[in-house]
């Protein structure tokens, strides 16, 4: 078995088994690439089957001397795990080699979130004597009120939009479907939209159901949702750096110090673990401790004491 071979199937499996996004694909598949050519050109092993632990202990001492963060380098072993387990699984290893590999430690980064009144001061500095002003207004509203990734967005359908009950359903990773709730404010927003821009647009074919369309009548990239919210934010005055993510850090933030149930939280985001919509009950608890520490009487005379 080589290691074309092995990758090959292993792509296969990530694809139809998994249903992993193709960027995602694209990620576990260049993790895999890269420690395939390190045991050739430095072990001479040409093939997974030779693949010891030592080995694999050595590539990560190669790849953290080179410089890589500990969350790419935990990443990395994440994929030669999930490869070397699916050659046992699919009866072409024996044995597992990563058995005993230990991730390095990452600490938790708490994300930037916005609040209510710097997303309101993004929305105050659309243009909207531009054409497209009204969709970029559309576009906040939903990023905010919805919690949705880039691709998300720009992936939305009409015909996946009911206004009458107030929901969208998105498409999210591995293809996996969820029902969002939408604002009132966003469902404003968008019936705005497409009746001062988007009905006046010569749609190119292929796109007629795309909600968010630039000029040419095609679907807007990730990079142009960036462009535009990034404009925005320096309009506004915002110091933070603002992205389209910052927008689904605050819909959930805000959730959750609202009093949110967390699993209502998770299922919105359409996070696999609730581990990972955990990390906002730790935000919420910053702001809080925040709180207390500008406006308490007795905080207040601790942090003179420590001065």
């Amino acid at each position: 078995m080589t290691w074309d071979n092995a990758i090959e199937s292993y792509k296969t499996y990530l694809i139809l088994e998994k249903s992993l996004s193709s960027n995602s694909v694209e990620a576990y598949l260049n993790d895999i690439n890269k420690l395939a050519k390190y045991c050739a050109d430095k072990h001479n092993v040409k093939i997974p089957d030779e693949v010891t632990y030592d080995i694999l202990k050595d590539y990560l001492i190669f790849v953290s001397e080179i410089g890589v963060t500990n969350r790419t380098q935990a990443r990395c072993i994440s994929s030669i795990r999930s490869f070397f387990k699916f050659l046992v699984f699919d009866g072409k290893l024996e044995n597992n080699p990563t058995r005993l590999l230990e991730a390095p430690k990452i600490g938790r980064k708490l994300p930037n979130i916005l609040t209510v009144e710097e997303i309101d001061s993004m929305l105050n500095a659309v243009e909207m004597y531009k054409p497209e002003g009204q969709r970029n207004k559309a576009i906040i509203e939903m990023l905010y009120s919805c919690g949705l990734r880039v691709s998300e967005l720009i992936d939305i359908k009409l015909s996946n939009i009911n206004f009458r009950m107030g929901i969208v359903k998105i498409e999210g990773k591995g293809n996996k479907e969820r029902v969002i709730p939408m604002s009132k404010n966003a469902k404003e927003e968008i019936k705005r939209y497409l009746k001062v821009y988007r009905d006046y647009l010569d749609i190119e074919k292929d796109y007629e159901d795309v909600l968010f369309l630039n000029k040419r009548g095609t679907a807007l990239s990730r990079v142009m949702v960036f462009n535009i919210i990034k404009h925005l934010a320096k309009r506004a005055g915002i110091k933070k750096n603002v992205s389209p993510h910052t927008f689904r850090h605050s819909f959930a933030s805000h959730l959750v110090s609202g009093g949110a149930d967390l699993r209502a939280v998770q299922d919105m985001l359409g996070h696999e673990s609730i581990l990972t919509t955990e990390i906002y009950t730790h935000l919420d608890d910053r702001y809080l401790k925040d709180t207390i520490n500008k406006f308490h009487p007795r905080a207040k005379e601790n942090t003179e004491a420590e001065k």
